[in-house]
């Protein structure tokens, strides 16, 4: 369906000319920076997450995010995609969503949870005609493996999704 390609394009266009939530945020956020080798793309993820005394460390919320790096419009497509798909969720959530887009990304091991096909991916989807070459497939899950890693780093726990 060419319409529909063509929308895709222009979405993940759109967030590479205009990336959402570009920028820094001062500690005590948690920075990580991700990296890949293969074609040099990097990603710095900023996260924010208030965990209130005595709740769930999945219940965690991210009240902020941030992104910053250069690379491909695969790869800063998709990181200013996922600040949009994560502001404001609960770290369950966000793991909820990161499973259902690496397993759309066609990700080896992601074990999808029941609940999970009723994660609506948004934007996201867009980025679905990556699958069809697999080497971009790193470029477009760089910054949630980031985002991941930051989760952690925030003391919030992350999927291995």
């Amino acid at each position: 369906m060419p319409g529909l390609e063509d929308l895709y394009r222009e979405i993940i266009l759109d967030h590479y000319r205009t990336p959402r939530n570009r920028g820094e945020l001062e500690p005590p956020a948690v920075k990580i920076d991700g990296h890949n080798p293969l074609c040099g793309d990097e990603i710095s993820v900023y996260l924010a997450v208030d965990r209130p005394d005595g709740s769930d460390l999945d219940d965690a919320i991210v009240t902020d995010i941030k992104i910053g790096g250069q690379g491909c419009s695969i790869s800063q497509s998709s990181a200013s995609m996922m600040t949009k798909a994560v502001m404001g969720k609960s770290v369950g959530e966000i793991n909820a969503v990161m499973r259902r887009f690496k397993s759309m990304m066609g990700i080896d091991g992601i074990e999808l949870e029941a609940t999970d096909a009723d994660v609506d991916l948004g934007e996201l989807e867009a980025l679905q005609g990556v699958v069809k070459f697999p080497v971009r497939i790193k470029c477009a899950v760089l910054s949630w493996n980031t985002l991941a890693n930051a989760i952690v780093a925030s003391g919030a726990p992350a999927d291995d999704a």
